[in-house]
């Protein structure tokens, strides 16, 4: 159909707290087209309704007059399918979601079915252990809640907070998992270069498949950087040290005494290698959930003179292996979209990805780089290590540099945004 162009697109960004969902709509002279990529939550808006996610599926259903194009699940966190979730009665959001009958949806590969347990690419090529590693981590994720019951109160409070949090965002969705296998008329499990199965979908629309790569093509995605000063968002290189420099206990605020009938010599051993216990299992936990986003699918819309990226919550090491390419180059320099990468993490908008945004602008323009981020505040790292999520010096890079919107700024119950794209 080369003769049939979308005339405009909309992006709708909802806001469902801790989490991404975003509705891409092409609309053409004749119908329109529709794109949901992700729809979960980890930690819902504190104004929100019980049903908050039943009322964003059933707004989408109204909006695409109930039928999806397409349905991208950049990667399996719940932040991010846990909308997918069906019900014993049929009303869950995911039912919802299911009955606008998707004519695709676009996984990343290590979600193929077909995949053997130690792929290292879609099901044609196996090798090492790396699909497996994934199931792994949800099943130590599980673990997590059972263990905070037990340790309980004698873990610290922010410590119980953050290995909660992560615990039940690695847990695999089984309702949500089943959902989207069984919805749409095909799936692709995509990878850096593949066909996203979109370009048939949408007619002069070109969708460029820019991560997860394959561990032939990137063996980086199995492993995570903490710090990095030439690509994250952070203020300077930082030091573990085992003692504070003024000499104070190397576990400041621990309790010396707890409830019980231990010898008075062993309360604070006791307590304290409870907290260690805690401490180690959130370190576990917080590298499983980065090797996690280092799957996330990164798709290009090249629409006309515009080109609209999302990334999931991809980090430097999905990323790089596509900035290496000069092809990509040549995509960012046009992006006029950007949707922010892991609610604006500290290493998911890596510098030099940024600096290839060629419509990065201080002043306000119709050609300024629009950028958006679906995000919540105190979920996620902490401000003392510059590892908060949103992190504050990205926020200000965006807001100097872009049209920048971000969904915290929704209160009262407003379920979303929309956005006009203008394609010419």
């Amino acid at each position: 159909m080369p003769g049939r162009k979308p005339t405009t697109a909309t992006l709708v960004c909802y806001q469902v707290g801790f989490g991404d969902c975003f509705l891409l709509s092409f609309h053409y002279p004749k119908d329109d087209r529709h794109v949901l990529i992700d729809f979960g939550s980890t930690g819902l808006p504190p104004d929100a309704s019980p049903d908050h996610l039943k009322r964003i599926a059933a707004d989408i259903r109204t909006r695409t007059g109930g039928k999806l194009t397409a349905v991208v699940e950049s990667h399996r966190h719940a932040d991010h399918i846990s909308g997918y979730a069906t019900s014993a009665g049929g009303k869950g959001p995911g039912d919802v979601i299911a009955s606008l009958k998707p004519d695709l949806v676009i996984q990343p590969w290590t979600e193929d079915p077909r995949a053997k347990v130690n792929a290292t690419t879609a099901s044609a090529d196996p090798g090492k252990a790396f699909v497996a590693s994934l199931g792994e981590m949800h099943a130590l994720a599980a673990s997590v809640a059972p263990e905070l019951r037990r340790l309980g109160p004698s873990l610290a409070p922010a410590l119980n907070e953050q290995l909660g949090f992560l615990g039940t965002k690695n847990i695999a969705n089984a309702s949500a998992v089943n959902n989207l296998m069984r919805m749409g008329k095909k799936h692709a499990y995509v990878s850096y270069g593949s066909r996203s199965g979109l370009d048939a979908l949408l007619p002069n629309v070109k969708v460029h498949v820019l991560g997860p790569p394959t561990l032939k093509q990137s063996s980086a995605i199995a492993k995570q950087r903490s710090r990095d000063a030439a690509e994250f968002w952070q203020l300077h290189a930082t030091t573990t040290r085992m003692y504070n420099t003024d000499r104070r206990s190397p576990l400041p605020g621990a309790a010396t005494q707890t409830p019980g009938n231990s010898p008075a010599y062993t309360r604070w051993i006791r307590r304290n290698v409870q907290n260690i216990r805690g401490a180690t299992l959130l370190e576990i936990v917080r590298s499983l959930d980065k090797q996690m986003n280092n799957t996330s699918v990164i798709l290009l819309f090249e629409v006309g003179r515009k080109a609209l990226l999302f990334p999931g919550d991809a980090q430097i090491e999905n990323w790089q292996f596509a900035l290496a390419k000069p092809e990509t180059k040549a995509l960012l320099r046009g992006v006029s979209l950007y949707k922010v990468g892991h609610h604006a993490s500290l290493n998911a908008s890596p510098k030099t990805m940024w600096g290839m945004l060629a419509n990065r602008s201080a002043t306000a323009s119709p050609m300024r780089l629009r950028t958006v981020v679906s995000t919540m505040a105190g979920k996620f790292g902490s401000p003392t290590s510059g590892t908060e999520v949103p992190r504050a010096k990205l926020l200000a890079e965006l807001k100097k540099n872009s049209d920048f919107f971000s969904t915290h700024e929704l209160r009262g119950g407003v379920l979303n945004r929309v956005f006009e794209i203008a394609l010419r």
